[in-house]
């Protein structure tokens, strides 16, 4: 029922378009451009001015003849980097890479154009269908930047899938951690590493000896942490005065994240003290937790289309976050759907032309249902 064809070249087309994350404009334009080609107005949000960015979220309703409640269905227009110049080679396996010197984009771009064709062919064909509600988003990948900024009193739909999820077509996460993230300053006092080495606080010794600590990786059931960035010094011959780590707790039990932060914080400050440093803390969440039980009916919709696709439908929690936790907070019942993107934030990252395609027959079949 979809157009692998039609799919191949909007996918290429679109991944040859630069979309960093705060600036989507080129791929924001072919959208409204496409869809506007389907009788489809797309609106777009002011989100970028509030994340500094030049491109807002683009949201569009389309009115169905099924009398049922409104889906949304919802993908993001910007990719990692390495993207710039970013090509979609297909080999002859049908296999789906770049060139190795970018990311392919699949992340969100097989997303994308998953949904693009199911609308295309309830429109080509005159296909009865429910309302649908579609939001293309920016920035994503900086912790769902754009969606945040999201008007949510205009969103009808109380249900979502959200087309962004790595692995096999016919599988989609349930459930998402909260991710929190922190920065710890360590300030110690700055002297002549050679004339005068005793009269200085030594701060990068102080963190490198908290980084140490700190437990990372999965350091218990349902928790990840990690530090991801240390920073500090000014030259070698200067004891340095300030370091600076950042770094993420990942949970899915919102009640722990701060426990878990504590822990970190505690570990920096009595670093710092044992050589006369003090700490300055900073964090935020990122994004909150969602879990989405298989009885609900978003799930269960989507195990039926898989079941009637001839896939497992089966349904599991993952440590990334996406546009779905954003959702969540905001009364929507959603999963997000496995694209058959794979290897995702690397220049390995590749899909496939089956893939591309059972993507795109997934959306037009959620967006068919009655129930």
């Amino acid at each position: 029922m979809v157009n692998t064809q039609r799919i191949l070249e909007n996918f290429k087309a679109l991944v040859a378009l630069d979309s960093p994350s705060l600036d989507e404009r080129l791929v924001c334009e072919w959208l409204k451009n496409y869809l506007a080609s389907l009788g489809i107005e797309a609106t777009e949000d002011n989100a970028g001015e509030s994340i500094n960015g030049t491109t807002g979220n683009l949201y569009a309703y389309v009115d169905g003849d099924i009398d049922a409640e409104p889906l949304l269905f919802s993908s993001h227009m910007d990719t990692v980097e390495p993207s710039h110049g970013k090509q979609a080679i297909i080999h002859e396996d049908g296999t789906i890479t770049s060139d190795g010197t970018t990311v392919l984009g699949s992340d969100d771009l097989a997303g994308v154009v998953a949904i693009l064709e199911g609308l295309t062919q309830i429109k080509e064909q005159g296909l009865s269908h429910r309302p649908l509600e579609i939001i293309f988003s920016v920035c994503e990948e900086s912790h769902c930047g754009g969606i945040t900024y999201f008007d949510y009193d205009k969103l009808q739909a109380k249900q979502a899938y959200v087309f962004d999820m790595d692995g096999d077509v016919g599988t989609a996460a349930s459930s998402a951690p909260t991710i929190l993230t922190y920065k710890v300053k360590f300030h110690g006092k700055a002297a002549h590493a050679g004339f005068d080495a005793a009269n200085g606080v030594h701060a990068i010794k102080a963190a490198a000896k908290a980084v140490t600590l700190i437990p990372c990786g999965n350091i218990e059931e349902g928790v990840t942490a990690n530090v991801g960035i240390i920073s500090g010094g000014k030259a070698t011959n200067v004891v340095p005065d300030l370091c600076q780590i950042t770094g993420e707790i990942r949970c899915f039990n919102p009640d722990k994240v701060e426990e878990k932060l504590n822990e970190v914080l505690t570990i920096c400050r009595t670093c710092a003290e044992e050589i006369g440093a003090t700490v300055e803390e900073t964090h935020e969440v990122a994004v909150s937790a969602f879990s989405t039980p298989d009885d609900t009916k978003v799930v269960q919709r989507f195990k039926a289309c898989c079941a009637a696709m001839g896939l497992s439908g089966d349904t599991y929690p993952t440590f990334g976050g996406s546009d779905n936790n954003v959702l969540a907070q905001h009364g929507v019942s959603g999963i997000v759907v496995a694209t058959a993107m794979n290897d995702c934030h690397s220049v390995k990252e590749y899909t496939s032309v089956d893939g591309l395609t059972a993507a795109a027959e997934m959306a037009l079949n959620l967006m068919l249902t009655k129930d």
